[in-house]
């Protein structure tokens, strides 16, 4: 009997040590990460990915991943996606100080397969736009004065959100209709406030920085105001109002195709 024991228990130890290895969740993980990178995503894979996509995701980066609220996801290169490593941390963490939440509820296959999805849309060629992007550009800083409130490669004001690799982020039809009416597309980081203060101090802008004791904001003539919120008899937040105004009639129809153009072109490159 003590023979049979000592024979049997490297055997054991085997067994047990295999057992607990298929149980570890790491080990599941890097066996799956292996096994993607030997058969790469399956036509079911992707498919799956598309349905998670479109039910969890489209609702800010839209159908196909073309943009909207979020930015737009059918490029070769994503800015947070270096990596298939990168892009999967993205989706199941999200990204801090971001309206991108993090997907926990998915299992890790899960978020393979919208990673798979989100590479598979990469391979979309850019959208052929009919637009002139010189023209639109010499919209931009002239006509339009849009330099005035937004960044574009370091030049220009700060009222607006930076727009150099705007074309990365946003889809055209987001472009337009964002031109045309601001409002619904305002993005985070731009509330609009109205304050007044005891002493009679008036102040509307967009908000900078508030606390449980203050708030700032920056008007319209890019100036900065400061409040205790002590001093504030009145608080007004303007949820879903743009300080940017539309330019549904400053443009023909041709040279918001061309503004569009022009948009759509920044892409972070110098």
């Amino acid at each position: 009997m003590k023979w049979k024991w000592r024979l049997s228990l490297p055997a054991f130890v085997l067994i047990f040590g295999f057992a607990l290895a298929r149980s570890n969740p790491s080990h599941d993980r890097a066996q799956d990460r292996a096994q993607d990178r030997i058969a790469g995503p399956t036509v079911s894979d992707l498919a799956r990915g598309k349905k998670i996509f479109n039910n969890q995701c489209a609702l800010c980066h839209g159908i196909g991943g073309a943009g909207g609220r979020g930015p737009a996801l059918n490029q070769p290169k994503l800015q947070r996606g270096a990596d298939n490593a990168a892009l999967f941390k993205v989706i199941k963490q999200g990204i801090e100080g971001s309206e991108m939440p993090g997907f926990w509820q998915l299992t890790d296959r899960e978020i393979r397969q919208v990673a798979a999805y989100v590479r598979s849309l990469g391979r979309v060629k850019p959208v052929e736009l009919s637009g002139d992007v010189a023209r639109g550009r010499q919209l931009f800083e002239t006509k339009g004065n849009c330099a005035a409130c937004h960044v574009v490669r370091g030049q220009g004001g700060v009222a607006g959100p930076e727009l150099t690799e705007i074309g990365l982020r946003r889809s055209p039809a987001y472009l337009r209709e964002a031109v045309l009416d601001p409002d619904p597309a305002l993005p985070d980081g731009f509330l609009v406030i109205s304050v007044t203060a005891a002493d009679g101090r008036r102040a509307r802008g967009v908000r900078v920085n508030e606390d449980s004791f203050s708030i700032q904001l920056r008007d319209a003539d890019n100036r900065f105001h400061s409040f205790r919120k002590s001093e504030i008899t009145e608080l007004k937040k303007e949820f879903g109002v743009s300080t940017m105004p539309s330019y549904k009639e400053a443009f023909t129809a041709t040279e918001l195709d061309d503004l569009v153009a022009y948009l759509y072109s920044l892409r972070g490159q110098k």
